[in-house]
Order: C-alpha cells, then structure tokens, then sequence
C-alpha cells in the first residue's frame, strides 16, 4: 500500500463511506450501575489518563482522609473503581481546569478556606497534575514559582494553538451571582504572556462588564480558525485573543434564556468532521429566564421552584450560519445545569441538573436543605445533531437514575466510552438532609458497549499534525464503514464542560482491513496540542480510545520576564486593576 497520500486525495477517497457511518449508531439497550464511591464529592473532575480520572471537592469534611486531614482531593481508578487521596494545598472550589500540550492538567483560581475567611476569595493559584502509572502522582502548587497576575473564583479556560491556556473572567470575592462591586472582567494565560501591552497581567475584557450580572463561568470554546466563541449570560460573541478584539457580536441568545451561572446552561462544540469540512457549529441547552438583577440576590429572594428553560440553541459560525441565527429546538423537559457529553459516534447525551431554581446553595427563600434548586433530571436524553429538526431528540430506552445530580455534580465520557456520572452537594459542607452530598458513582453505557467492538494497536505516544501513523486494527465480523475520530473529553465542573471536542480524521483501511493509516489533524487550531482519545469507530461502534499527545508533546511556550512580573506583584482583584490601569473603564454604578 502506497502511504504517500495526501489529506487531499484521501479525503476524496474516504468521503462516500465516512459520510454513511457519521449517522450510524448501534442499535440496542442503555445501562446504568452504580459502582464505586468518589471519596471526595465531584465538584471538578477530568479523565487525566486510560486508567485515572482527577476529581476535585471543595474544602470541606469528607469521609476520605490523607496525611492525617479530610481529603479534597482524589484520583478514581477507572478499572478497579478506587481512589486514592490527593492534596492540593489551597481551596479548589469553585476553580476552572484546562490541559496544556505536554498533558499537564491545570487547575486555576478557587476561593478561600469557606466560611473561614473573609474579603478577597478569588484565588490566583495554579495547581499542576501530571498523570502517572504508579499512583505516586500529585498535585503541585507552589505560588512562589506559578500563579495567576488576577484572583479569580468562577473563571473558565480554554486550550489555545500554542498549547498553552486562556483564563477568562470569574470573581474576586463570594456571591451568588456576579456584580460590579466583585466583578473581574479580565483574562490573563497560562504560561503568562507579554501581549498586548500587558507583561504577563489581566487584559480588560469589554465583554465582561457587558453581561452583568450573571456571567460566572461564561461559555468559551477554541474555534477551527484560532478565535474563541465566547457566550455569557444573554450574549455572544467572537473573539481574536492574538488581537485583544471582539471581531463579531453574535446573534443574542433566543427568547431571554440566560445561560451562564447562576442560570447554568450546557454547552458543547458540535463534532468538527470531514464531511462538515470543520465548519464549527454550537449546541446550548438549558438556562433560565430568571431577572439577574443583583439585588434580588439577596439571600430568600429567588425561588427553589423558579422554572427553568428547555430551549435548546445551535448555530453555524460562518457568514451564512450567523446570518441565519440561532435554530430553536426544544429538550424533553427543562434543565439547568445539564451536562452535555460528546459520544465517540457524534451524538450528544444530555446528564444530570434540575428542572427547576438555580445553581447555587444558600439564596433561595424556599431551599431544599440548603439547595436553591429542585425536582432533579434523572433521565438522561439523547441528542441527534445529524436527524432532522424536530427529531433530534430521545428518552426512549434510556435508564432513569434515582441519584439527583445537582449543583456540584460533574460528568465524563471515559476512555471505554461509557460515560460516568458523580458528585453532587448543594451545602456549604458534607450533609445528609435532602439533597445530600453525593459519593456514589454511577456508569452510564451506551448499546454500543455490548456490541463486538474493534480494537487496535500502534498507537504513539505523540501524533503530529498532518502526520500519518498506521494502526494494527481487528474489526468485528462484516464491518463496513470505519471511521477515526480524536477527542479531547474536557474537563467538568457546575454543569460546564472546558475544552471538550471531537474531530474526524481521514483514514484509509487496506484491502485485508488489517491496517488503518490515519493523517493527523491539519492544524493546531483544530484540535489544540496535548492530550486525545482515538477512537476506531466500526459501523457505529466505537473501540476503546487509547491516549496520545497531538502535536510534538512539547510544553507550550513560556516568557519567563511575563512570569517574572506576575509573580513579582500582587494577584489584582478589579479595582486595584483600575486603579494600576487609569485608561481603563469605570465599573458600572
């Protein structure tokens, strides 16, 4: 076989079949278990290996115990279904998490030990995760040598090009809801970078101040040509980092959903294919219509009972799909805070949340223990981006779980393509009341995990760009149309999901369909340098995803004068940012 293709002509060669089994899914029953406990609530989690899976709790009283301490920390064995503690040094809650194009998971901001301390809770802290084999691995954070230039608590995160991270947004101090007395509407990068004028400190971000109040945790998705789709509250927008410049004002969101914390919705980039040519298209679903005005935020004003939307929106982010707008479709019953899970065959499983209140603890005049919201979603729904409008959605077969999912709970697509559901506490600390803080697991499994699945070896430890690498495949018996897609399975908190993405890439298998020659993604923009999951897909049915390091699996680019300067001054919170910055605007009155 002549390996000197091109992505031209193989993409040519691939086209007819690939087209047939991007709608192909394998028929038969879902399955949910319970097995295994988390030891600490799954606040934040991320798939950080084959075997291993980071969760993150906030600091709080849990059952498992390390170094003499509760634990806050955990690394879930996905084959035995046991952890071991972990031990950051500084309070995770509340913070946002990305991979680097070395594999190095980062976690950035949190918040103080709560209610212990007072006054300026964002935490600038970076917290660094390298995954192992012999369970010797921890977290390291050491902000003498790496933080944030700006506190931030609700911030969110996105892999760039360059391998490197974009943090953008967040708070400086506590509440339910941001404002413009705690506002930070800035970004900064991990590694920091000297860019647009700032040496490695927060950049203003117009967008921000724009969609008070409730803007925590906004949307941010790296897009194929480099920009990021951002999106916060009722508003959206594209955005060049290299050129600090919002190129395009988005459509708003439909009919006053509001989509961004407190007023969670789900988000997914749809999968970028070769039959799609990468074109980028977006899948919100959920929120809320509630007012965000700040002041009804006072503790027992909103309500535990507050309807929340079923509206889902999706759009194309070229000239002609934004000129269209946002298609309005419409779930199976409302959520806030659903979880949007990639499947390997393209579908989307929608997970976890409420159908009714907000995402928080603590504020609602009618809580349910301390949980503002209420009447959890326990069926998950299915999500067909490829069916006609009107029938992309399904329940039918899917298993009802009797775990509420509700605020801090957190979801995953696993290397097996089984997707795990975990966490879940709506209280300030570990309660038992209803809702309770939630440690059991659960193991959602798609009809395809019953099937002859294939399997294949070869696989590298790094895959570069346009690249080609040529896998040992066995297919089940009769298999016609494979396929090969990469994932990045994202990293999970507050309903959320940062970086999660799937691509298509142009394959070809020999005449005795015992090898397949996969072309590595065209560009960094793409899919970003650092951690995937390949899958084989085999008429619908997915192999197990093997790991590897798209790119070269060097770490991203580091100026060590912009860190220098980060860590020469103190972490900024808005006004001392203003104050250092007098060209900058005025928070709003």
């Amino acid at each position: 076989m002549n390996l000197s293709f091109t992505f031209r002509s193989l993409l040519t060669c691939v086209l007819v079949g690939s087209i047939a089994a991007q709608a192909q899914y394998a028929p038969g029953q879902w399955s949910l278990v319970q097995d295994g406990n988390s030891g600490v609530s799954a606040l934040e989690l991320a798939v950080v290996s084959e075997t291993t899976v980071l969760i993150f709790d906030k600091a709080e009283h849990n059952p498992l115990q390390t170094n003499g301490h509760v634990a806050w920390a955990a690394e879930l064995n996905l084959v035995t279904r046991t952890v071991r503690p972990l031990n950051p040094t500084s309070n995770t809650w509340c913070a946002t998490g990305s991979f680097l194009s070395n594999g190095t998971m980062v976690s950035s901001g949190g918040n103080a030990v709560f209610p212990v301390a007072t006054g300026d809770n964002g935490l600038a802290s970076i917290r660094l995760f390298d995954p192992c084999e012999d369970g010797n691995c921890d977290v390291f954070e050491d902000q003498r040598v790496r933080r944030m230039g700006s506190l931030r608590w609700y911030p969110s995160s996105a892999r760039l090009e360059d391998g490197s991270v974009l943090l953008f947004g967040g708070s400086w101090d506590f509440w339910a809801i941001d404002n413009s007395t705690i506002i930070n509407p800035t970004y900064e990068f991990y590694p920091p970078k000297n860019i647009h004028g700032h040496n490695g400190t927060p950049i203003y971000s117009p967008f921000l101040q724009d969609t008070l109040n409730a803007n925590h945790f906004p949307l941010v998705i790296t897009l194929p040509d480099g920009n990021l789709f951002i999106a916060a509250n009722t508003q959206a927008m594209i955005f060049d980092w290299k050129t600090n410049e919002q190129v395009r004002n988005l459509p708003g969101i439909p009919n006053g959903v509001r989509i961004s914390s407190p007023f969670s919705a789900g988000a997914t980039l749809l999968p970028l294919t070769l039959e799609n040519n990468y074109t980028p298209e977006v899948l919100i679903c959920g929120g809320s219509t509630l007012d965000d005005d700040a002041e009804l935020f006072t503790p027992g004003i909103p309500s535990s009972q507050s309807p929340t939307s079923d509206q889902c929106v999706r759009m194309v982010l070229n000239d002609e799909g934004i000129a269209a707008g946002w298609q309005v479709e419409h779930m199976p019953e409302p959520r806030i805070m659903a979880e949007l899970i990639l499947l390997p065959d393209g579908r989307v499983t929608i997970v976890n949340g409420a159908q009714t209140g907000i995402a928080g603890n603590g504020f609602t005049k009618d809580q349910i223990g301390e949980s503002d919201c209420d009447h959890p979603a326990l069926t998950p729904a299915i999500y067909d981006p490829t069916a006609p409008l009107g029938k992309r959605f399904t329940q039918e077969g899917l298993p009802t779980s009797e775990i509420p999912r509700l605020y801090h709970s957190t979801s995953s697509l696993t290397p097996n393509g089984s997707i795990l559901l975990a966490g879940s506490n709506p209280n300030n600390d570990v309660e038992t009341h209803l809702y309770p803080t939630e440690y059991r697991l659960e193991w959602l499994s798609p009809p395809y995990m019953e099937k002859p699945r294939p399997t294949y070896t070869g696989l590298p430890k790094t895959f570069d760009y346009n690249s080609k690498i040529t896998l040992d495949v066995d297919l089940p018996p009769g298999a016609e149309n494979v396929s090969v897609v990469i994932m990045d399975l994202g990293f999970a908190t507050h309903g959320v999901h940062m970086g999660q993405r799937l691509v298509g890439l142009v394959s070809e298998l020999s005449h005795h369909k015992t090898k397949l020659t996969i072309a590595g993604p065209p560009s960094p923009t793409i899919y970003s340098p650092g951690p995937a999951f390949v899958f084989v897909l085999a008429d619908g049915v997915p192999s197990f995803g093997s790991k590897t390091l798209i790119g070269t699996g060097a770490q991203p680019p580091l100026d060590e004068d912009a860190l220098a300067n980060v860590l020469s001054s103190q972490p900024l919170y808005w006004d001392k940012w203003t104050a250092a910055h007098p060209g900058a605007p005025a928070p709003a009155a």
